[in-house]
């Protein structure tokens, strides 16, 4: 293709090419950020075996009802309005793996920002919450923990 054909191309096709273009400027920045965000998404069988070998903490933001409903099984929940990063009992967990969890993984992902800005350096995100656990059929919990 010449450069005569490209730019005729682009002429008669202008709002198919600034589609591509923004689309392909919105997947690298996605790709970026997932690179600089601070912590790591995981499959719920990465999380039992954070769970299982390296003893991760698993906190769980979803709305208490949600959490009676169904959690993972040892996990803490702590209500977004009073996640605090330099909360005591977080405090001692600085050095340990962090799992943040909810009902979906949406919640979750800007209290795993806000752990690595307080300088947790393990913060683990349960790729697609509470809701991939039970896809994945693992077991689930009821009740307060």
């Amino acid at each position: 293709m010449s450069a005569d054909q490209l730019s005729a191309f682009i002429g008669n096709h202008t709002i198919l090419v600034l589609a591509f273009v923004g689309l392909t400027i919105a997947l690298i920045a996605n790709e970026v950020s997932r690179f600089t965000q601070g912590y790591k998404l995981v499959s719920p069988a990465q999380l039992t075996q954070l769970i299982n070998r390296e003893n991760a903490l698993v906190i769980d933001v979803s709305p208490f009802n949600d959490f009676e409903k169904a959690h993972i099984a040892g996990s803490k929940h702590i209500a977004m309005s009073q996640l605090d990063p330099e909360n005591k009992s977080l405090a001692k967990a600085r050095d340990l793996p962090i799992a943040v969890v909810c009902r979906s993984g949406m919640t979750a992902a800007g209290v795993a920002k806000r752990l690595v800005k307080a300088g947790f350096a393990k913060v683990f995100l349960l790729d697609g919450g509470i809701a991939a656990w039970q896809q994945a059929d693992l077991p689930t919990a009821r009740g307060k923990s």
